[in-house]
């Protein structure tokens, strides 16, 4: 498996393992994310996500073009006809928080999957880039679309028309990333962050996340109206009534998600 995925205490971690290729994506890894993308909504263990790379060089290195071949169907029929679609975060759409612990390089395809996630913390030695205007191409897992909304416009631009990459530092400056470490901290940081949000009340931090991704399609007037509504909806919800007992009883609470 190029996917090596284990789950606990209500965190998944899901490992790129090519660590030979720099984790770089050929198409068993494409389809082993794909399936792991859906796997996330329907199992119920599972709480908080955090995604990362083998070894200490790479967290993903983007497609591997020594074995990216031309789909064998036109774009037209993966666009209009049934199947399914290659796009490589096609399926990832959830409510539970994603966290990226980028333990090196990730370029192309893997700062695209970087940027799907919430949080993003890095190795001081993790260089950042969406080099794909040096070999022809576009980002098309998302780059064009994703990166501006992190970073702002004129940092996404000059990275895109570059090609060129950026350190650590740099992607903590503009945003890319929330903190830098050195790598034998990164794992541990990433499961704190994963564990203090596992603890919290589930439906909570999924309206949160929704709240948040939707307020970027929103007038600040109607999302404040969304906020409203959702706060309505949790306000008696089992797990904000629990969440009152445990403090007034001084003990941590015991969420159900209900």
């Amino acid at each position: 498996m190029s996917l090596n995925v284990t789950v606990d205490a209500g965190v998944a971690v899901a490992t790129l393992n090519r660590p030979d290729a720099m984790n770089a994506f050929d198409p068993e890894l494409r389809a082993e994310l794909q399936g792991f993308w859906t796997r996330i909504d329907e199992d119920d263990d599972i709480h908080v996500v955090i995604l990362t790379g083998a070894g200490d060089r790479a967290f993903c290195a983007g497609a591997d073009l020594k074995k990216t071949m031309p789909p064998p169907t036109s774009q037209a029929s993966a666009a209009f006809g049934p199947g399914s679609t290659d796009h490589l975060l096609a399926g990832l759409s959830t409510d539970k928080p994603l966290i990226a612990a980028i333990n090196g390089f990730a370029i192309g395809g893997g700062l695209e999957i970087a940027l799907a996630t919430d949080i993003r913390i890095a190795a001081e030695h993790a260089k950042f880039g969406l080099t794909e205007a040096k070999i022809g191409s576009i980002p098309g897992a998302g780059g064009t679309q994703m990166l501006p909304r992190v970073v702002g416009r004129s940092m996404a631009m000059q990275m895109m028309l570059t090609g060129e990459l950026i350190d650590a530092e740099a992607a903590l400056a503009c945003g890319l990333v929330s903190e830098v470490m050195p790598l034998a901290q990164l794992m541990h940081r990433a499961r704190e962050i994963a564990a203090a949000i596992a603890a919290n009340a589930p439906l909570s931090v999924r309206a949160i996340k929704r709240l948040v991704n939707r307020s970027a399609d929103l007038s600040l007037e109607t999302g404040m109206e969304l906020e409203r509504f959702v706060w309505g909806l949790l306000r008696d919800s089992e797990d904000r009534i629990e969440g009152r007992k445990a403090f007034q009883e001084k003990r941590p609470p015991r969420y159900q998600g209900r």
